[in-house]
């Protein structure tokens, strides 16, 4: 495990930000804008860090092919934004996304593998369908899908590694540290469901 956390945490420094020093431009603007959506809202970066936590919590191969489902089938939803189809209540299903993941990883809910990523997978297509439709329409699709993408993976990767982090501190605090930040992020689902946040 020590391993995959430094794994996680060079990943980190892989993401592109020198590259970048001409936003606006061809089409690193495509891939600027993908790489930019998921880290620009709470909404987004509650769900995706969350997703990484709960893969952390079923281990075993969850700790991958929960991950990739949810990036997986979010290509799909932003292949549907990007084409204009319309999927009803994405606002709503991103909300309920960190809502129901948040009391998932609080609760320590031990799904099972196909429920999980069959879970993350339904709510990959609400976030999917958000950064689609939020596309720039000068942006390159492909390279604006690469972008989110990536973002995502990297945001899964925090969420593992927090995971890894509370998991060590449950030695000390049991599962109260789970808890804590399960509750917190479903009170912020729930804020940004009402509209406060």
């Amino acid at each position: 495990m020590k391993r995959f956390l430094q794994l996680a945490i060079f990943a980190l420094f892989l993401a592109p930000t020198a590259a970048l020093a001409h936003v606006g431009v061809g089409n690193t603007s495509g891939f600027a804008h993908g790489f930019m959506h998921p880290l620009s809202g709470l909404d987004h970066q509650l769900a995706l860090i969350l997703v990484g936590v709960f893969a952390y919590q079923l281990g075993g191969r969850a700790l991958w092919l929960v991950p990739l489902t949810f990036v997986s089938v979010m290509a799909l939803g932003g292949f549907l934004g990007v084409a204009g189809m319309p999927v009803p209540f994405v606002e709503i299903g991103i909300a309920l996304s960190v809502i129901v993941l948040g009391a998932v990883v609080a609760f320590g809910f031990k799904a099972p593998l196909a429920v999980a990523m069959g879970a993350v997978g339904l709510f990959a297509i609400f976030h999917g369908h958000a950064h689609g439709s939020e596309m720039p329409l000068d942006a390159s699709g492909f390279e604006y899908g690469i972008g989110f993408m990536l973002a995502t993976a990297v945001l899964h990767a925090v969420g593992i590694s927090i995971g890894f982090l509370i998991g060590m501190s449950s030695r000390t605090f049991g599962n109260n540290v789970y808890r804590l930040a399960g509750g917190l992020a479903s009170v912020a689902g729930v804020a940004l469901l009402l509209g406060y946040v």
